[in-house]
């Protein structure tokens, strides 16, 4: 039997050209596991999230410190601009999708340069219930801007990230996850990129009990360009997962990958999916994504599946790989050999694994804070 015909029988999907999408979440089956999507995602951990019981409203809080020159403020449903460029492809999606209060719209006019980046903070006050999120961030055509996102404290949460890149604009996005140990988080953020638009989009996730973070690109114009990379540290017990989908729609655009994690404890378990879809129309794509983890003790289990459907002929380049290992003796042997001791080895070689990340954090004080947490976790 063919590869193919194993998915077919097993009604896994082989594509992502058609997928699914819709802003009703009784459009989406209640999950069992079996699905492509949700084979890896401990359900039973969700307190309910992808379920179809109501759900008591969990206690937290949203803060929002916006550069000066932007503008933030709340939207309510209905408001055009919620949802005009994503419609949610999983079922927890489009449960968020139709149950958040208001959303938070972030707005950058047309050729500003902000000069600090804006940062919404989200404060979990306990894992009672659960609570929904919505937020927009449209960036206008020449402008230039950073986000920060800041995920803290106990909750149940689920949310929608909307990027809206435009003409010659940039954007760069900084997510992080440093939730308390039980915390649930799961995430969808969608950039799309407008002609000659960039995004620089980066996952840290070190906290949280079950986390889920689904990043996905689309090209509206020719020539637009995404940056996206990871950084994660599962201790034991932890799943932190991560879900990719760059859908080349249009021509001469680039995409490059690269997310890296550790691993160690009994029971920590990370997930790497990675999708790279390139259509017909999408002549002269320049792909390539890459997932690398560190397993650092016995008990800890990596997942990495890059997958590659390219539907033309006349690419410049297109490409995957990942890689599950342990550290390498050699590295350690030549540190030891010049009088280190070996913890000491040790934790310098996991920092160099993530340094080429850690230089992507172009918010000083953020990037001294994820630095730390990896010290953190070493230790």
């Amino acid at each position: 039997m063919s590869l193919l015909q194993g998915a077919l029988e097993s009604d896994a999907p082989v594509s992502r050209l058609h997928e699914h999408q819709s802003y009703d979440p009784a459009d989406f089956p209640v999950p069992t596991g079996r699905e492509e999507e949700w084979r890896f995602t401990p359900l039973r951990r969700l307190r309910g999230l992808h379920g179809a019981d109501p759900l008591p409203e969990g206690r937290w809080t949203l803060e929002v410190t916006p550069s000066p020159e932007v503008k933030a403020e709340k939207a309510e449903r209905g408001d055009p601009r919620i949802g005009s460029a994503y419609v949610p492809s999983d079922r927890v999606s489009a449960r968020a999708f139709a149950s958040f209060a208001a959303a938070t719209v972030i707005t950058v006019p047309a050729e500003t340069v902000t000069s600090a980046p804006t940062i919404i903070s989200v404060r979990g006050e306990g894992t009672e219930g659960a609570a929904f999120g919505h937020t927009v961030v449209d960036v206008g055509p020449m402008a230039r801007a950073t986000l920060v996102l800041d995920h803290q404290g106990s909750a149940t949460y689920a949310d929608n990230v909307e990027l809206l890149v435009g003409d010659g604009a940039s954007l760069d996005v900084i997510s992080l996850q440093d939730w308390n140990d039980d915390a649930v988080h799961l995430s969808h953020h969608h950039a799309r990129l407008d002609r000659d638009a960039r995004i620089s989009h980066t996952v840290v996730s070190f906290g949280g009990d079950v986390v889920r973070i689904v990043p996905s690109v689309s090209y509206a114009g020719r020539g637009g360009d995404a940056e996206l990379n990871g950084l994660y540290f599962a201790d034991a017990g932890q799943h932190l997962e991560h879900r990719l989908f760059v859908d080349h729609t249009a021509p001469d655009c680039r995409s490059r990958v690269l997310y890296k994690g550790a691993l160690q404890g009994d029971g920590a378990h990370s997930v790497w999916i990675g999708d790279v879809l390139i259509g017909a129309e999408a002549n002269g794509t320049d792909t390539y994504e890459y997932n690398r983890n560190l397993v650092l003790t016995d008990g800890a289990r990596a997942d990495s599946v890059p997958n590659l459907e390219i539907l033309t002929g006349e690419v410049r380049g297109a490409g995957h790989a990942s890689a599950n290992g342990r550290l390498e003796d050699t590295h350690l042997f030549y540190l030891m050999a010049r009088g280190i001791p070996f913890e000491q080895a040790r934790r310098l070689v996991i920092q160099g694994f993530f340094g080429e990340l850690l230089d992507k954090i172009r918010v000083p004080d953020l990037r001294e804070r994820v630095s730390a947490a990896v010290e953190a976790e070493l230790g």
